[in-house]
């Protein structure tokens, strides 16, 4: 081999002379196959959507399906069992203080501050309640607790089962380096954000919000986000599926529209991913990292393409992978994480939040400031409107609930398209990330949920003044 570098023959044998991670020649041919075969499992499970039994979907969203119908009411007392264990986990590390190693499974679940055990133990008091009928109707109603326990539980559970243990297949075998040198000059000028946060965004759009936050904990966890860039991705990219949207149109009676209503929020969610990153709270955040320094380098050496140095990566990432017995390892320790630690959190915060829609003037009183601007917008049924955007906090589904009562079909369209691409909503999305390790408190999310209403209340109001 000479020492002169023939490009035509780099994203062959990996001739590399920049990085000496690189693998050559046999090993080369072997993690490219690795790359190519399990990043198109991945894209196949997260991003490609098809028709299945009359809907838009996922195989993602096919095998939690199919799951969901297999577990059945089983799924309740999973759920009971999962909170029940977090709850009383915790209790016994806190109270009996053991000596755990710093590594080992118990204390990476169980060993919580005071606030996520107070959290803990409510999740697991609310699932009691909510089985036995037992307590307030605040708790226990059928439009509160009662959205946690049947509506949304059923579908996390066997979601973030798959999810968990197949995430690898599409954040760790190469197609994020392989996206991310491709795109990364793009994602950095529009979004100031790495080019391998496209990934995140088609895992949600195709699939779900939450799918494409776990994209980014991991991400950030693993340092190859900044805190600013995982809050301006978590809080801008995790974005709803198509087939969830079709759901909101449909229930708000919008769906005869449903074009015209998704390009709509495409649109507006293009626009608000280019302006909240440039404003507080999100430009705010600092460029730190979570183990203390970056592990992400999407800069291109000037004797490689582009097309070259993403392939290079890509293949360079999936030859530094453990086997599969390892990296399944990983991600059920990471699944029981995700059980233990975000389930009691969910039916905590979510049962409070449609609490306190469904029995409190809460989101009536946060909501009085903006019916003049839904007035000065000429949308009509303003003071109806108003409160529907802002339950939004609390669940993404609460808009089109209460705002399918209102008479004026562009009310609906405004109303509907606003609460998907608000975002930020409690009872899962919020939770979630208040569980992470990303640094937002609830402050900043409401302040960033009320931003995203305000930019998108702009854009989805002039589409509706042209369509109606």
């Amino acid at each position: 081999m000479t020492n002169s570098i023939d490009k035509s023959q780099q994203p062959i044998l990996g001739n590399n002379t920049v990085d000496p991670a690189t693998p050559q020649a046999a090993q080369w041919r072997a993690a490219m196959w690795k790359f190519l075969l399990f990043s198109a499992l991945g894209i196949a499970l997260f991003i490609i959507p098809f028709q299945w039994d009359g809907k838009v979907t996922i195989l993602l969203g096919v095998l939690t399906d199919t799951l969901q119908a297999v577990l059945g009411g089983l799924v309740v007392y999973i759920a009971m069992a999962i909170v029940t264990i977090s709850a009383l986990g915790a209790l016994a590390v806190k109270a009996l203080k053991p000596n755990l190693h710093e590594d080992s499974l118990v204390k990476k679940l169980f060993d919580v501050d005071w606030f996520w055990l107070t959290t803990r133990f409510l999740g697991m008091l609310f699932v009691w309640m909510i089985y036995l009928q037992v307590g307030p109707e605040f708790i226990i109603n059928r439009n509160t607790g009662g959205v946690i326990f049947e509506d949304l539980i059923p579908i996390l559970i066997p979601l973030f089962f798959f999810a968990i243990l197949s995430l690898p297949f599409l954040t760790d075998f190469g197609l994020m380096e392989f996206l991310g040198t491709l795109s990364s000059k793009i994602f950095i000028k529009l979004f100031k954000l790495p080019g391998r946060s496209a990934v995140d965004a088609m895992s949600s759009w195709f699939g779900a919000a939450s799918i494409g936050l776990l994209v980014t904990m991991q991400e950030y966890d693993k340092s190859f986000y900044s805190q600013r860039e995982a809050a301006i991705i978590a809080t801008t990219f995790s974005v709803t599926s198509i087939a969830f949207t079709y759901v909101v149109a449909k229930t708000i009676g919008v769906d005869n529209n449903f074009v015209y209503f998704y390009l709509t929020i495409a649109l507006t969610g293009f626009i608000a991913a280019i302006i909240m990153p440039r404003i507080p709270p999100l430009s705010l955040k600092p460029d730190t990292y979570h183990s203390g320094k970056s592990m992400l380098d999407e800069g291109i050496p000037a004797e490689y393409t582009t097309y070259q140095w993403a392939v290079n990566r890509a293949v360079t990432r999936a030859h530094s992978m453990p086997s599969l017995g390892q990296v399944f390892k990983r991600s059920l320790n990471n699944l029981f994480d995700i059980y233990f630690g975000l389930i009691p959190v969910i039916f905590a915060i979510g049962t409070i939040g449609l609490g306190l829609a469904e029995y409190t003037p809460v989101f009536n009183w946060l909501a009085t400031p903006l019916v003049p601007l839904l007035e000065w917008l000429q949308i009509p049924e303003a003071a109806k409107a108003a409160p529907a955007m802002i339950m939004g906090f609390a669940d993404m589904y609460l808009p089109a609930l209460v705002g399918k009562s209102i008479e004026s079909e562009m009310t609906r369209f405004i109303v509907g398209a606003a609460s998907i691409t608000q975002i930020i909503y409690m009872s899962e999305v919020g939770a979630l990330i208040l569980k992470s390790n990303i640094k937002l408190n609830v402050l900043e999310l409401f302040l960033i949920f009320i931003l995203r209403t305000l930019i998108s209340l702009v854009v989805i109001t002039s589409v509706a003044h042209l369509l109606y």
